[in-house]
């Protein structure tokens, strides 16, 4: 702690100066968050009080002077109009002292001039205001809940990449290494079931992985756009054969009548209707997975299997199929393209083929409108779609084109891996999977291993500066739009459950078994993620089942159902109270973001509005820790008080309320290992 008498500290000296300045693009300092091309936009710059300063905002070839508008405590704050315009704005801050400038831009406090990390302005870029800060819950249907088992899979009803489909009879087992044509039996009827648990945990959306049409457990080799999955939805019609032995899906009438009768098919879609319509009643919006790069080899429109000889042909059946456009062929026509060489995803020619972009675009305004309305997609491989990005990017323009008209208030989330920023400019998507900016440096920080657990890097593990390094950068890469409304992910079923990456291990399922991966577990540890997680800017996104303790190694182990029945209350418990806390604090939803603190171990951050303070330390280090957080810096007052919210430790959780004094500008916080610490300004 500085060691300065009285209010000396915070005059004259080049600490309290640089720690002072402050901006960001949150609506605390940038008014409105989301410009239009109308809209005069008023920046906010803080710097500390009394130091005769003189801040301009500068962009690429201008220069501007910013005007003192008030003072508060210990800073002065300084505005700046910009008029109306169609341009992007980038932008950084000079301030000039007595002898000395300062540069200031998103990456913080600087002597020199910065080239990079500037602020930015996008104008006629709009997120719903439902998705800022939202709590969301993946839900991956076949594992979540079984709530109608007229319509399970039965072993043997049809052949899917050469063996044939099993029901797994036992809920509670483990997924085997071949678990792709293994069905838990999971639907829509278990969500519909399930949805007092999902309003009593206090989440705002539901993001599905698919529920098209499609032979595979986790859906994503789509067989039918247009129409819910019977297994997951409603299965009325039910009569023919199942298939013992056969190499073929032609004797698979069974399953074929299932798939393809009208009356399972509406009633399905209707199901997913009332499922959005029971969500929407209390509060939750649903977000579908839209797979749009590819489809599956089984799709009506390829039918390699056959299935729909009766009805249509399909590309693979007939050279003459009207679909046979649809899809990338050789010079020969015999074989068609693949995704990554995979013969069960088909590629689809979307960039070759207006017809089947018009159908794409007619698919994703449909389940977002009545009687569906659904509340957006999250796109598969989105940087995959065509054959060029050029393409990629117009393409994806005309689908939020469409897709809005339809429904403006919908979500286009991407997965995404590298830099979005291409398709971050308003016109395109809304928003990604948050990996780059939250999952991995997080992961690194607390764990020291990989998103997979397939790395270790030791370097990386309690690097509080590589930490604070990483997610300042890749943030910084983000629009404030997006930012707020990326998934901030623990885990996700690409991805090792973030409990065992707690064990600190290296695994999969294949070499290590599916034990290993629940040994040696730290639920302290997941427990100060799961704080961060909700606590920190974007929209924090639950896995399911990572709040009920399951564990799981890459996939498919990280597929486990849901252990009903046999769930750790206590870190449901913990996972409720995080997210009531969010809701009641407005700085945790909405406020800016700032560093307070880093060292080995341990990581300290204000959220703040004007009217809302709060206070995030984590301690992951072995050893207990004292540490003196300059909370000054968020506009605590001296002499004030902060009241802990929530601390968990390895003993586990705690709510009691105990008050910490301000003192010369700082906290003095006792840490114990592995824990982590909520405060509030009171």
């Amino acid at each position: 702690m500085p060691n300065y008498d009285d209010f000396s500290w915070l005059v004259n000296i080049p600490y309290f100066c640089s720690q002072a300045i402050f901006s960001d693009e949150t609506v605390n300092y940038r008014v409105p968050l989301e410009p239009s091309e109308e809209d005069t936009v008023i920046i906010t710059l803080r710097t500390g009080r009394n130091l005769q300063l003189q801040p301009y905002l500068c962009t690429e070839t201008e220069r501007f002077p910013m005007k003192k508008m008030w003072s508060s405590f210990v800073f002065e704050f300084y505005q700046v109009e910009f008029p109306p315009s169609d341009q992007k704005e980038r932008y950084y801050f000079s301030i000039e002292g007595e002898g000395f400038t300062l540069y200031y831009t998103k990456y913080g406090v600087f002597e020199s001039y910065q080239r990079e990390g500037w602020f930015e302005i996008l104008r006629n870029y709009h997120t719903p205001q439902w998705a800022k800060g939202a709590v969301m819950y993946q839900i991956f249907p076949d594992r979540f809940f079984n709530g109608d088992a007229k319509n399970d899979i039965l072993s043997n009803e049809y052949m899917y990449l050469g063996k044939p489909v099993k029901k797994v009879e036992n809920w509670y087992e483990n997924p085997e290494l071949e678990d792709i044509r293994n069905f838990y039996g999971g639907d829509l009827q278990g969500i519909l079931t399930k949805m007092d648990y999902l309003e009593g945990l206090g989440i705002d959306a539901i993001y599905l992985n698919p529920i098209f049409l499609s032979p595979s457990n986790h859906k994503y080799d789509i067989q039918d756009y247009e129409h819910i999955d019977p297994h997951l939805g409603v299965i009325e019609v039910d009569e023919g054969a199942l298939v013992f032995g056969s190499e073929s899906n032609h004797e698979a009438t069974r399953y074929i009548t299932r798939i393809t009768n009208e009356t399972n098919l509406e009633k399905s879609d209707l199901l997913f209707a009332s499922l959005v319509a029971e969500a929407h009643k209390r509060g939750i919006k649903v977000i579908l997975d839209g797979v749009f790069n590819h489809c599956g080899a089984f799709h009506k429109w390829m039918d390699r299997e056959g299935i729909y000889n009766n009805k249509m042909k399909g590309a693979f059946q007939d050279k003459n199929s009207p679909f046979r456009p649809y899809f990338i062929w050789n010079q020969q026509g015999t074989a068609y393209e693949g995704w990554w060489g995979y013969e069960n995803h088909p590629k689809l020619n979307v960039e070759g083929c207006l017809e089947l972009r018009n159908k794409i675009m007619e698919i994703g305004a449909k389940w977002v409108s009545p009687p569906y309305c659904a509340d957006g997609w999250r796109l598969d491989v989105a940087a995959d779609l065509g054959s060029t990005e050029e393409f990629n990017h117009t393409f994806w323009q005309e689908f939020r084109n469409t897709v809005k008209k339809a429904n403006p208030n919908a979500i286009i989330l991407a997965e995404h891996y590298g830099d979005a920023k291409p398709w971050l400019f308003g016109d395109q998507w809304d928003s990604i999977m948050n990996y780059d900016a939250f999952m991995e440096p997080l992961t690194w920080f607390l764990t020291g291993v990989s998103k997979h657990s397939t790395d270790a890097r030791d370097d990386l593990y309690n690097n509080a500066d590589v930490f604070w390094g990483s997610m300042i950068y890749q943030m910084s890469k983000l629009p404030i739009q997006a930012l707020t409304t990326a998934m901030n992910e623990l885990s996700n079923h690409d991805h090792s459950r973030f409990l065992t990456r707690t064990n600190r291990q290296l695994g999969r399922l294949e070499h290590d078994g599916a034990e290993r991966a629940s040994q040696g577990v730290q639920f302290s540890v997941m427990r100060e993620a799961v704080l961060l997680q909700m606590t920190w800017l974007g929209a924090p996104t639950i896995y399911y089942g990572d709040e009920a303790g399951v564990a799981g190694w890459t996939d498919p182990d990280n597929r486990r159902p849901y252990p009903w029945g046999r769930e750790n209350n206590e870190l449901i418990a913990f996972h409720k109270a995080c997210i009531l806390l969010r809701k009641e604090n407005e700085a945790l939803r909405f406020g800016s973001l700032k560093q307070l603190f880093g060292e080995y171990g341990i990581i300290g951050y204000g959220r703040f509005t004007e009217q809302n303070r709060c206070v995030v330390v984590l301690n992951n280090s072995d050893n207990k820790k004292e540490i003196f957080v300059p909370v000054w810096q968020i506009g605590v007052r001296e002499k004030g008080r902060m009241k802990r919210l929530i601390l968990t430790d390895a003993q586990g959780y705690h709510l009691e309320s105990v008050d910490y004094r301000v003192e010369k500008g700082h906290i003095c916080l006792p840490l114990q290992p592995k824990s982590g610490i909520l405060l509030k300004e009171v």
